[in-house]
């Protein structure tokens, strides 16, 4: 009996595993098993580039390095151009605002500086004129004619007109003595008098330290003395 599978005359012996009829080929994909034959072992697909293998942590992300003069900037979306548009506006607003709140305080300043100035010089003026008006006080003293300094009473006219004396030339006359005024000079009765001047001056209220008025000075007044001295 003859044997179907066992080759021909002059053909190959078939390999075990291989397909009757293909001698020594693998079996190609999409053919059916043959009877008895072991199927390939598994192999996992190869990754795709950037993609995770299984057990491995995940991969950190690359962030792209421009480079000048080579990297093309992203055109700014129509959100982006808004919001810029939107905070370049407010800034020139504030900055328009706080240019005019400074230069506001400026000329505030400078109408107070200068309204200062002119009350300054009106002050000043005020007191230059008042004390020009006011007359000075200047005490009076009742000196002999060795310039010591006597009782004011050898001075008032009442008392030398009713001792028999008599005024001239700034002088006062009575017995033998003469007496006279001096006008701001220091000293006390007994001693010689420091300082002061002969003549009477004028504009001033000039009193004894009695309390004896002998001039009643004033803006414009030159003299008016109630005794003849000076």
């Amino acid at each position: 009996m003859t044997d179907n599978n066992l080759p021909g005359p002059g053909q190959p012996t078939p390999q075990p595993g291989s397909p009757s009829g293909q001698p020594g080929q693998p079996q190609q994909p999409g053919q059916p098993q043959q009877a008895g034959q072991q199927p390939p072992p598994y192999q996992p697909a190869a990754p795709r580039p950037g993609q995770n293998q299984p057990g491995q942590p995940p991969a950190k992300g690359k962030v792209r390095q421009q480079q000048a003069g080579m990297t093309k900037p992203r055109q700014a979306t129509v959100a982006e151009q808004r919001a810029r548009a939107a905070a370049l506006k407010a800034q020139q607003e504030r900055f328009a605002a706080e240019s005019a709140a400074f230069e506001k305080k400026r000329k505030t300043r400078k109408r107070l500086l200068i309204g200062g100035g002119v009350t300054v010089g009106v002050i000043a003026l005020v007191a230059i004129w008042y004390a020009a008006a006011s007359p000075k006080n200047v005490t009076a003293q009742c000196t002999d004619s060795n310039n010591v300094i006597v009782d004011d009473d050898y001075c008032d006219q009442s008392y030398y007109s009713s001792h028999g004396g008599y005024s001239s030339g700034g002088f006062i006359y009575i017995g033998g003595s003469s007496y006279r005024y001096n006008y701001g000079g220091t000293g006390a009765v007994g001693q010689k008098v420091t300082g002061g001047s002969y003549t009477i001056p004028k504009g001033a209220n000039v009193s004894t330290k009695s309390g004896t008025s002998v001039q009643r000075g004033g803006f414009g007044v030159s003299s008016g003395s109630k005794s003849s001295g000076g």
